[in-house]
């Protein structure tokens, strides 16, 4: 693989990044529930069966976190990225348990230069995130601001 990063021009319409796999573990969903989401079925294994979720399950907000860090760790770390203007999608389609084991994909849906900043893009992307049951359980779209390769003067 190059040392050369990625930039705006090689986020074309249908790449893709495969995501994960990331598994996910009971005493991370108890850390996180308890700094940022301490309801009883993100702390409690008993609570979480008692209630529609069926197990101890991550918060939405710490799914989404999971999903950042394999969106991170594929391709982000390794772009000329420069944040995201927000998110325009974001939904949690099922539980997400301790024990399951996440992975899924990014596919890159549109890109355009952008006028107000000369030498970077935006690019939108689709991101869809799978149990190891094949269940879909985060999907999300949202874009991202990336420099474009510098021109290289003959």
């Amino acid at each position: 693989m190059s040392a050369e990063k990625l930039s705006f021009e090689d986020f074309r319409p249908g790449c893709r990044f495969a995501l994960g796999p990331k598994l996910v573990i009971a005493e991370e969903i108890i850390e996180f529930a308890r700094e940022f989401d301490p309801q009883p079925m993100h702390l409690d294994e008993a609570a979480g069966r008692a209630s529609i979720l069926g197990g101890l399950a991550a918060s939405g907000w710490h799914t989404s976190s999971m999903f950042m860090r394999m969106m991170a760790d594929s391709y982000l770390l390794n772009a000329l990225a420069e944040g995201a203007p927000g998110i325009d999608l974001m939904e949690w389609r099922k539980p997400v348990l301790a024990g399951d084991t996440l992975s899924g994909h990014s596919i890159v849906l549109e890109s355009r230069s952008m006028r107000s900043r000369p030498g970077m893009g935006i690019v939108k992307f689709r991101h869809e995130v799978e149990n190891q049951r094949g269940q879909l359980v985060l999907l999300s779209e949202n874009s991202v601001m990336l420099r474009m390769r510098p021109e290289t003067s003959a």
